[in-house]
C-alpha cells in the first residue's frame, strides 16, 4: 500500500550535494586496493590473502543493499542516511587501528555494509528529478559516484606511499564527519511511501525480480562488466610491482586516467534520455571488451595500460548508467527496492571478479586476469545480443 506525499523540488544545491556525498562515501570501498602489497607487508601475509580485504568489504557492500537500502521505502531517508554515517566512522576507524589481517577483513565487510548511502541518493535523485531530465541528472550524481571510485585509488595511494595505509582511514573518517554535517543541514527529507512491514518489504524484492524482465537482464549485465572492472583493478598494482617495480601512488595514479573515462560516461546520462538504450549499451559492452584486448598488449606499457584503463571505465560506468536509467523508469512506488536488486548483483559481480582475479593471479599473472576481463565481457555482449527483443520493449 502506497501513500501519495508532496515531494521537494531537486534543486542545484540539493544535486550536488547528492554528488559530492556519494562520491566521498563510495571511495570507502576503494581506499583499499591500490594499499593492498602494503596491508600484505605489514601482516607478513601473501597478496592473495591481502586481497580478501577488497572482496570481503564489496561483499559487505552487496549484504548492506540487500538488507539496508530497501528500508529507504518505508522510513525517512535522510535519518537512515544520518544514521548510516556512524556505522560508516565506526568501520573507518576500525580498519586503521586493525592489529592483524583478519581484523583488517571483518572491518572490510562492515565498511562495504555501511557505505550504501550512494544507493539510497541515486533513488532519491531519480524520484525528485523531472521524468524527462531523469537520465542526465542521474548521469551528473553517477559522474560524482564514477570520479569518487578512481579518484580514491589516486588519494589513497599517494596517502599510502607518504605517510601509511593506517592514515589513510583516519583521513576518510575525519571526512565522513563532515559529510554528516553537510547532510544534516542541506538535504531534504523524503517521506516513505510503503506502508507494509519489513518482511513484506524483503518478500517484494523477490516479486519484483521475478515480474521485471528488463531489471533481471540489467542486473546480469552491470554484474559482468564490474566483475571485469574488478579483477582489473585489484590485480593492477600486483602487476605493476612485478612489471614495474612501481607501488601503491603509481597505481593510485591510474584512477586520473579513469577519471576521464568517468567523466565520458556522465554525459552518456544525457543520451539515455535520447538514444535507444539497447544500441547505447552495444557500444559501452564493445568498450570493455576492447580494454582487456589492450591490456593483453600492454603488460609492459604504461601509456597502453593508460589508454585501456579511460575505454575499460568509460564502457562500465556508461553501462551502468544506462542500466540505471533503465530500472529507475520501472516501477516508481518501488525504485529504492529496484536499485537494490541491481546493486546487490552489481557488487555480487564485482567481489566475483575480485575473487577470479586473485586466485588466477597466483598462477598465470596478468595473462590470466585479461583472459578473465576478456571471457566475462564476451559473455554479456552473447546475453545483450540474445535479450534484445527484451531490452527494446517499451524502453
Amino acid at each position: 500500500m502506497a501513500v501519495t506525499t508532496h515531494k521537494p523540488e531537486l534543486t542545484n544545491t540539493t544535486l550536488w550535494v547528492m554528488t559530492l556525498t556519494t562520491g566521498l562515501v563510495v571511495a570507502n570501498i576503494y581506499y583499499n586496493q591500490p594499499l593492498l602489497t602494503d596491508m600484505a607487508q605489514t601482516f607478513h601475509v601473501s597478496n592473495g590473502e591481502a586481497g580478501q580485504v577488497s572482496m570481503l568489504t564489496q561483499v559487505g557492500y552487496a549484504l548492506g543493499m540487500l538488507f539496508v537500502v530497501p528500508l529507504a521505502d518505508m522510513v525517512k531517508r535522510k535519518r537512515l542516511m544520518l544514521i548510516n554515517f556512524a556505522f560508516i566512522v565506526a568501520a573507518l576507524l576500525l580498519t586503521a587501528l586493525a592489529p592483524n589481517i583478519h581484523i583488517l577483513i571483518l572491518s572490510g565487510l562492515l565498511l562495504g555494509a555501511a557505505s550504501i548511502i550512494p544507493q539510497l541518493l541515486i533513488p532519491m535523485a531519480a524520484h525528485l528529478a523531472n521524468p524527462a531530465e531523469r537520465g542526465k541528472k542521474i548521469g551528473f550524481i553517477m559522474s560524482g559516484l564514477l570520479i569518487g571510485i578512481l579518484l580514491s585509488r589516486t588519494l589513497s595511494g599517494f596517502v599510502g606511499a607518504h605517510l601509511s595505509w593506517r592514515a589513510m582511514f583516519y583521513i576518510a573518517a575525519g571526512l565522513m564527519m563532515l559529510m554528516w554535517l553537510l547532510i544534516y543541514l542541506l538535504l531534504p527529507e523524503v517521506e516513505p511511501n510503503y506502508k507494509g512491514n519489513y518482511k513484506q518489504l524483503m518478500r517484494s524484492l523477490l516479486h519484483l525480480f521475478q515480474t521485471e524482465p528488463k531489471l533481471r537482464l540489467a542486473s546480469l549485465r552491470g554484474a559482468l562488466c564490474f566483475a571485469c572492472f574488478s579483477a582489473f583493478w585489484t590485480t593492477l598494482v600486483f602487476m605493476l610491482k612485478q612489471n614495474f617495480n612501481e607501488g601503491s601512488d603509481v597505481a593510485g595514479a591510474f584512477g586520473l586516467a579513469g577519471a576521464f573515462g568517468a567523466i565520458a560516461a556522465g554525459l552518456m546520462g544525457r543520451l539515455s534520455d535520447r538514444m535507444d538504450a539497447y544500441k547505447l549499451s552495444t557500444i559501452t559492452l564493445l568498450l570493455v571488451l576492447i580494454s582487456f584486448i589492450i591490456f593483453w598488449f600492454s603488460a609492459f606499457s604504461i601509456a597502453g595500460l593508460t589508454a585501456g584503463v579511460i575505454i575499460m571505465d568509460m564502457g562500465v560506468q556508461a553501462t551502468h548508467i544506462s542500466n540505471q536509467a533503465t530500472i529507475l523508469s520501472l516501477n516508481p512506488e518501488a525504485r529504492n527496492r529496484i536499485n537494490t536488486i541491481y546493486m546487490v548483483s552489481y557488487f555480487i559481480g564485482g567481489a566475483t571478479g575480485t575473487f577470479l582475479a586473485t586466485r588466477v593471479w597466483g598462477n598465470y599473472n596478468w595473462a590470466g586476469i585479461c583472459v578473465v576481463g576478456i571471457v566475462l565481457s564476451s559473455v554479456a555482449i552473447i546475453i545483450h545480443i540474445i535479450s534484445r527483443k527484451t531490452m527494446q520493449r517499451s524502453v
